[in-house]
C-alpha cells in the first residue's frame, strides 16, 4: 500500500532533478542541517533511527564527502546543530538533542569539521536554521555569513528533508526575494545528501502523540516543496569548472 502510494504521489508531483557543477573560484556555499546523533546515530536519542538506516546512511556519506571538498577548496561551510534547553520543549516532538548532550553533536564522520577554519558552527534552537541565526541584538550570523564570503550559490544538505531542511530553504529563498541576502541567487537541495525519518503507519496508530511519516514518500514531498518554492534540485553535484557556457 506504502509503494503504491509512493508510486501514485511521484506521478503526480514529478521532481525533475537536475546535475549541478559548481564552480571552483569561492562563489559556492555549503551548508549542513542537523546531521547530528540526535537524528542520525541509531539509539542515540528519542528523534534518532532505531535500526540502520539506507537513506539516512546515503545522506551521511555524501555530506561528508561534499564538506571534504569544500574544505580541501578552503571554500566556506556552515553547519546547523539543532540544541535545545531542557526547559523549552519544541512541539509536536519528544524532548531531543539536549544542549550539552551528544545528541546534539555532530555524527563521528562529520566532527572534523569543527577544526576547520573555513566552517562555521551554528547551534540552534528552532526548525529553520536562518530564524535560529538571529542574535539578540538582531544580527543574522547566517546573513554575514553569505554577506561576508559573498556566496552566490547555496548547496544544501542535511536532515529532515521534510522539516529542518524545508523550512531552512524556504526562508532563504524568502529574504533572497526581499534582497536581504546579497549576492546570493541559487539554492541548490541535492536529493542524495538529504534525508528524513521513518514511522510507519502501523506503529504511529500504537504510539501516543505520533503522526504517521513514511520516509521516501515525505522525502519526496520534502524535495518538491523546495522546488515550488524557488530552489535548484540536485540528484548529482560536483565540484569544477563552471556549468556555465
Amino acid at each position: 500500500m506504502v509503494s503504491q502510494t509512493i508510486d501514485l504521489v511521484k506521478n503526480e508531483l514529478p521532481l525533475e532533478q537536475e546535475t549541478v557543477v559548481f564552480p571552483e573560484e569561492g562563489l559556492t556555499g555549503l551548508v549542513l542541517v542537523d546531521i547530528i546523533n540526535g537524528f542520525c546515530t541509531v539509539g542515540a536519542g528519542n528523534l534518532a533511527p532505531r535500526e540502520p538506516n539506507r537513506q539516512i546512511s546515503g545522506m551521511i556519506n555524501e555530506s561528508a564527502r561534499l564538506a571534504k571538498l569544500f574544505c580541501e577548496k578552503k571554500l566556506p561551510v556552515m553547519a546547523f546543530l539543532d540544541s535545545h534547553q531542557p526547559n523549552k520543549p519544541e512541539e509536536p516532538y519528544p524532548p531531543h538533542c539536549i544542549t550539552g548532550t551528544d545528541e546534539s553533536n555532530l555524527v563521528p564522520a562529520l566532527q572534523w569539521i569543527e577544526n576547520e577554519p573555513n566552517v562555521t558552527i551554528r547551534r540552534k534552537d528552532c526548525y529553520d536554521g536562518y530564524l535560529g541565526s538571529i542574535e539578540n541584538d538582531g544580527s543574522n550570523v547566517f546573513v554575514d555569513w553569505v554577506k561576508n564570503n559573498q556566496i552566490q550559490t547555496l548547496l544544501v544538505v542535511g536532515v529532515c528533508t521534510d522539516i529542518c531542511v524545508l523550512d531552512f530553504v524556504c526562508s532563504t529563498l524568502s529574504a533572497r526575494n526581499r534582497e536581504f541576502l546579497p549576492p546570493l541567487k541559487d539554492v541548490v537541495v541535492y536529493s542524495q545528501a538529504c534525508a528524513t525519518f521513518d514511522v510507519p503507519l502501523h506503529i504511529a496508530r500504537n504510539t501516543k502523540g505520533a503522526l504517521p511519516h513514511p520516509q521516501e514518500l515525505m522525502h519526496h514531498v520534502g524535495l518538491y516543496m523546495a522546488k515550488e518554492r524557488g530552489a535548484r534540485i540536485a540528484n548529482e553535484v560536483s565540484l569544477g569548472a563552471s556549468n556555465k557556457p
